[in-house]
């Protein structure tokens, strides 16, 4: 779970210039805080264009741009947490589609949102190219509506894909 060791709203990462970068997975690395806004519904995006984890099979690398949008209720991620948390899938193996997922669900484990998507956009390898979606709704509020039809609507209107 967090990691709470320090100083200023439990936050050990934030301008701690001698942060360790792990190379394996761990989500111990993710932090959070109290929402200010826990009044307001509102969205919060993280994009990472530069994910990168390995192949279960080959250990080839994959690349991928990892968007992360939520709408907090009472915990926040700090985002140099989760940047770290992210670098540390730099050396695990395991398949895109579970990457994301995985991704989601230790996300709802530290903050708890009201709701919560995460897509990856994978580069191509072998010519053809991935994208998982997922998301959540917290049961019982409006969000579960909210995440059942973004699911079965999610995409649409894709994009053209002509160069990943």
């Amino acid at each position: 779970m967090p990691n709470t060791k320090n100083t200023k709203e439990g936050l050990s990462f934030l301008g701690n210039q001698d942060v360790p970068y792990r190379y394996e997975y761990d989500p111990g690395i993710l932090e959070r805080f109290e929402n200010k806004h826990q009044a307001n519904d509102y969205f919060v995006k993280f994009n990472c264009p530069e994910f990168t984890s390995l192949c279960p099979i080959t250990g080839q690398p994959d690349f991928a741009s990892i968007y992360i949008s939520y709408v907090p209720d009472v915990l926040m991620v700090e985002s140099k947490s989760l940047k770290l948390y992210l670098f540390s899938y730099r050396n695990h193996g395991d398949f895109h589609e579970n990457c994301i997922n995985t991704i989601m669900k230790d996300l709802i484990a530290l903050m708890d949102p009201k709701y919560i998507e995460v897509w990856g956009k994978f580069t191509p390898r072998g010519g053809i190219s991935i994208d998982p979606f997922c998301n959540y709704g917290k049961p019982g509020t409006a969000w579960e509506t909210t995440a059942a039809k973004r699911l079965h609507w999610h995409d649409m209107y894709p994009e053209n894909v002509d160069n990943r």
